[in-house]
């Protein structure tokens, strides 16, 4: 028995239940013991999972090439891209190395920070960006962030924010909240009698009535009350620019329909996707589609414009058209970074399961 499940099952015991976002919290994020504390390796061919990084620096190229294009690499100021949830650093890596043979004038500006409360993870970062010294500041948390003209970026970061499970009661025409208990050497899922009241009212608010009352008894989604909240703090930061974000995700919609009864909540370890989400805490990845819907109001509400949803294909493939324009800020389209596009935007690899939203406040006169 691991020491993070003796944790868990001493803070249940003191509970009676906790709330599926709690035991998603300490699974993944427990200092020392959740899964993205104990291991820099979990993406890749070796790891758990592929992301877009795990390609090859062709994401962060065509990334930077598109922050460069935003950003005016000629103006006085001095400008930020902040990260959120860097990981081992090497998007970040991939960006700056670009920006520093394409842009130097951009690079020799540009303040690049990033977001990360661990400092597990912190150290990773600074150890891949070693290049870098100097360039590189770390922050734990969007409050403790300088405003910012630039822009604000993340990348699969809020999928795996906390959610809470929500079930739908059809009889009483009301949401309950599904919980963790333990019963001996596993942990269960429960229906809480005290539910979270943020988590409640916030999936009675995002879901229609009209769709309310044809909902299946037992329906079940998930509310992330905390990438709402993170969304709109990262809004609050932008004084000019860009708040953007890649992840897999729907629009609100999307959550309810038939195939979805059982929510979007998945675990993987080893590529494959595991049975039980409650197994195995630290020794697997948990993940939750975005609704991307909630982030848009969020950063609406903060000032913000939005551009239309884009799947990550077409996203790729519109950068993709001005890069060739651009040979000299770019450089050659080789088979490598052929092979690596490929993968980025094929429908049956990464191209269809990422959305990406882009939200903007533009008032810069420079």
């Amino acid at each position: 028995m691991s020491e993070l499940f003796q944790k868990i099952r001493t803070e249940i015991a003191a509970k009676g239940t906790v709330s599926f976002a709690r035991f998603m919290e300490l699974a993944l994020y427990a200092p020392g013991l959740g899964y993205y504390e104990h291991a820099a390796q979990r993406v890749g061919r070796e790891g758990d999972f592929y992301t877009s990084v795990s390609v090859g620096n062709l994401f962060g190229e065509l990334l930077a090439f598109q922050f460069a294009e935003w950003m005016k690499e000629d103006a006085p100021r001095k400008c930020q891209i902040v990260e959120a949830g860097a990981h081992d650093g090497r998007l970040a890596a991939d960006i700056l190395t670009h920006l520093r043979q394409f842009r130097p004038r951009l690079f020799d500006r540009v303040e690049y920070f990033i977001v990360d409360p661990s400092f597990t993870r912190q150290k990773w970062q600074r150890e891949t960006l070693a290049p870098f010294d100097g360039k590189v500041k770390w922050c734990e948390s969007l409050a403790a962030l300088p405003t910012v003209r630039g822009l604000i970026f993340s990348n699969e970061l809020l999928d795996a924010f906390p959610v809470h499970r929500i079930g739908w009661d059809a009889v009483a025409q009301r949401w309950f909240e599904w919980g963790v208990s333990c019963d001996g050497e596993k942990f269960i899922r429960v229906r809480m009698t005290k539910p979270e009241a943020k988590a409640v009212r916030s999936a009675t608010l995002q879901v229609p009535r009209e769709l309310r009352a044809v909902l299946p008894d037992g329906f079940t989604t998930e509310i992330c009350p905390a990438a709402a909240e993170w969304w709109n703090a990262a809004a609050g930061k932008l004084e000019d620019g860009r708040l953007l974000t890649v992840d897999y995700g729907f629009l609100a919609e999307e959550f309810y329909a038939p195939n979805r009864a059982a929510g979007t909540l998945r675990a993987y370890a080893n590529h494959r996707v595991c049975e039980d989400p409650l197994a195995n805490p630290g020794g697997q990845d948990l993940t939750s589609s975005v609704n991307f819907t909630v982030l848009q109001v969020m950063g609406e509400l903060a000032g913000l414009k939005s551009e239309p949803l884009a799947t990550q294909a077409a996203f790729l493939t519109r950068i993709l058209g001005a890069t060739i324009l651009a040979k000299k800020r770019f450089g050659e389209w080789t088979p490598t970074r052929t092979r690596q596009f490929q993968t980025l935007t094929h429908p049956e690899h990464l191209g269809r399961p990422f959305r990406v939203l882009v939200q903007s406040r533009l008032h810069s006169s420079e």
